[in-house]
């Protein structure tokens, strides 16, 4: 089943995220995980977007005081996910408040463990699920097609412009 396209709420929420990160110039990879666009900072998962929320991955020693904040909610209700929250417009509608989350997930992000690599089959040792795998790795990727946009856009003269705070303009 193919994934859902993303919604304009989405796709700027996406870009500030970007943004954000670059400005810290840290290692970023951006991949699909949870239903989410996920950004892994140096091989962990840092911040994601899915829809209009905010994902933030904080220590899991603050699970239950953040799990308090208004506008915020875990991703997981049985406690398999601890220190993962979804942080709705509400709650990083300022400047202020997104850079609180934005750099919170970032100051957790060396302490946080990386999930071990799964090993890879002999070549030539190839199932079912690893020929569809490699058949979609052939088609291209969300992200390119996103820059290939962007860059279409930007010759055209009309680059995309956003803000994701309700009172500051950026």
């Amino acid at each position: 089943m193919p994934a859902k396209p993303l919604s304009d709420e989405a796709l700027r929420l996406i870009d500030a995220v970007r943004e954000a990160l670059a400005e810290h110039g840290a290692e970023v990879e951006e991949k699909r995980m949870f239903g989410c666009h996920v950004f892994m900072v140096n091989g962990k998962l840092c911040l994601g977007v899915e829809d209009d929320e905010l994902l933030v991955r904080l220590p899991p020693s603050t699970h239950a005081a953040v799990a308090e904040t208004p506008g915020v909610r875990t991703l997981s209700s049985k406690g398999l996910m601890d220190g993962y929250f979804y942080i709705g417009p509400s709650a990083y509608a300022t400047q202020a408040q997104w850079q609180h989350w934005v750099g919170a997930a970032l100051a957790f992000n060396p302490l946080a463990k990386a999930t071990p690599k799964k090993s890879r089959k002999p070549a030539g040792v190839e199932g079912k699920d690893d020929a569809a795998r490699s058949a979609k790795k052939s088609s291209p990727s969300l992200s390119s097609l996103r820059k290939s946009t962007k860059t279409a856009a930007k010759n055209e003269g009309t680059a995309r412009k956003h803000s994701v705070f309700d009172d500051d303009d950026l």
